[in-house]
């Protein structure tokens, strides 16, 4: 059931005022948002390893990306990858937002970058290398480099901010999660600016091997672009890969006084658990429909006004039709009335980052009046029963977007993003 959340203050509503995003199909947001809304696949086969002899050999890797073009090379040694295309897709949102960091501000700025896994890949090629070539030959970064909240740090670090770094590990849900702390630092008045967002590169045999053996993933090597399918019938699991997305989240008072532009409100959020199991959806969507139910009502608006629904929409069998019944449990008849799609048709499931690439997604939809489409949906399936707009993007109004990440063991988080005025 929702709460009554308690009166909000004006001045510390918390506004978006720059973007920055690494992903399978831009390295940028501008190329992102145009690829996304013209159904670009960013799925390929798997060039980041040899996949040979593995049972998928599939991904949405990112394309063209040298961290060399966001940092020294002796600094980019010392990051894992995840980390690399955080601190790329941070550079990206402060400089669209006309952030200056300087002494007068360091201390009151906070980053919060979540991630589902971190330096995964640190810890395979160190095991490697410790057996091939002993332990002297060991990376001495290798340990700071594969904790989750580096990526965070180095932000703080390159960009030199001194307020608070936080980091969740949230499973899949762990880049909306970020925007439900984002926001609530920036309401509580802890920070004025909070660089927020997900990010993740686990790109690895290990991974993909294990997810398979877990029945997760789809097997469409033949057919990469197609292979990622959310609400279609004929989907058969999700498609790995790897991403960032990092957003600059102002007081509003603070965004106004710099005469910075604001592109959207992160309005509210909500967190819930399914206590169900620990990759399996709760099949009736309970908590799921319980987390956007609070999160509207945090934003203090009504169901009524939510135009779009930035879905987390795996591709898998049971998290769609999960999700579907989560909608309509939560919307009741208006869920007919919603625009519902998932970009994971295009760029694969991107784990930690996926919330973040998606509150992206939703900010550009209010901002430009265009909803991106859910490509690669052919074959209608009856369990799947909402508007997914289908294929092609659509002109339309959006003064209200919410953002759905689900994420093994149970973790819910919707965050709610909506026109500024």
């Amino acid at each position: 059931m929702a709460r009554t959340p308690p009166p909000r203050d004006p001045a510390r509503r918390a506004v978006v005022t720059g973007l920055g995003a690494v992903t399978p199909i831009g390295n940028d947001v501008s190329a992102f948002w145009a690829n996304l809304t013209s159904g670009v696949s960013g799925v390929a086969p798997i060039s980041l390893f040899d996949p040979s002899g593995l049972e998928v050999r599939i991904a949405a890797e990112i394309k063209g990306f040298d961290a060399r073009d966001w940092m020294d090379f002796k600094q980019a040694r010392r990051m894992s990858r995840f980390s690399q295309i955080a601190v790329a897709a941070a550079r990206q949102a402060i400089d669209d937002s006309g952030l200056k960091i300087g002494d007068h501000n360091r201390d009151d700025i906070a980053v919060v970058v979540n991630t589902g896994g971190g330096g995964l890949q640190d810890v395979a090629v160190g095991e490697a290398t410790f057996r091939e070539s002993g332990g002297h030959r060991v990376s001495p970064f290798m340990v700071p480099m594969l904790s989750p909240s580096m990526a965070a740090c180095q932000i703080s670090i390159q960009n030199d901010t001194r307020g608070p770094v936080i980091t969740s590990v949230a499973a899949c849900a762990s880049g909306v999660q970020a925007f439900v702390e984002a926001q609530r630092l920036i309401e509580h008045g802890d920070v004025d600016v909070v660089i927020t967002g997900g990010t993740e590169s686990a790109i690895m045999p290990v991974s993909f091997a294990a997810l398979a053996n877990m029945g997760a993933l789809s097997k469409r090597n033949d057919d990469p672009q197609r292979a990622s399918r959310p609400f279609d019938a004929t989907r058969d699991g999700f498609v790995f890969g790897e991403a960032a997305g990092v957003v600059v989240v102002e007081a509003a008072e603070h965004a106004e006084a710099r005469g910075a532009t604001i592109i959207a409100e992160v309005a509210g959020g909500a967190l819930t658990a399914d206590a169900f199991h620990i990759s399996a959806p709760e099949p009736s969507g309970r908590g799921a429909a319980m987390a956007m139910e609070r999160a509207i009502a945090d934003a203090h608006l009504e169901l009524e006004q939510v135009n779009y629904v930035a879905a987390h929409g795996t591709s898998t069998p049971l998290n769609d039709a999960t999700e579907t019944r989560a909608i309509r449990a939560a919307f009741g008849d208006h869920a007919d009335r919603l625009a519902v799609s998932s970009n994971k048709s295009m760029i694969g499931h991107t784990l930690g980052a996926a919330g973040a690439i998606s509150a992206l997604a939703a900010v550009l939809a209010i901002r430009d009046g265009l909803i991106p489409p859910t490509i690669n949906l052919e074959t209608p399936d009856p369990e799947c029963d909402l508007d997914y707009v289908p294929n092609v993007a659509r002109k339309a109004q959006v003064d209200v977007a919410i953002v759905n990440g689900f994420g093994f063991g149970g973790q819910n988080a919707v965050a709610v993003f909506s026109r500024y005025g």
